[in-house]
């Protein structure tokens, strides 16, 4: 991974995401083991809140008191789910049997790692807090 400081980021590339939590303690085991399968590094850490960096952009979880939910719900308007690069259909299908253990469950069993469509290979999990991530393998791999 490059310095974040060497070259300045380009311009329309995400900075950061934040995003609101129930349970600090909770995202940080199964949102903290996610990201850091990805290549993701632990970067801020405070009493109600941690991030996560890869390169310039950074994901913060944070347990505000301005919270007026205890849950997230992806089909309301807002945030339907986050997708990431996850490497070769093999690490996909890893991460996917691993989540589990951290908290995670597989969504689309029936249709999975195909949900998304013949064309993409992806596998979609839920978290108990309700958020969605989809883990998309490189084509052709």
């Amino acid at each position: 991974m490059s310095d974040p400081e060497e070259a300045p980021p380009e311009t329309g590339t995400l900075h950061h995401v934040e995003i609101w939590v129930p349970d600090v303690r909770r995202a940080v085991e199964q949102w903290g083991w996610l990201l850091e399968r990805l290549g993701y590094a632990p970067f801020q850490d405070w009493p109600a809140g941690r991030s996560w960096r890869l390169g310039t952009t950074y994901l913060v979880f944070e347990q505000s008191p301005a919270l007026t939910a205890s849950c997230h719900e992806r089909c309301r308007p807002g945030l339907n789910h986050l997708a990431f690069h996850a490497g070769s259909r093999e690490a996909v299908d890893v991460l996917a049997r691993e989540a589990v253990k951290h908290g995670w469950r597989l969504m689309f069993p029936e249709r999975s790692p195909y949900a998304g469509g013949r064309g993409n290979y992806a596998v979609y999990l839920e978290n108990a807090d309700g958020f969605e991530v989809e883990l998309v393998a490189q084509p052709g791999s």
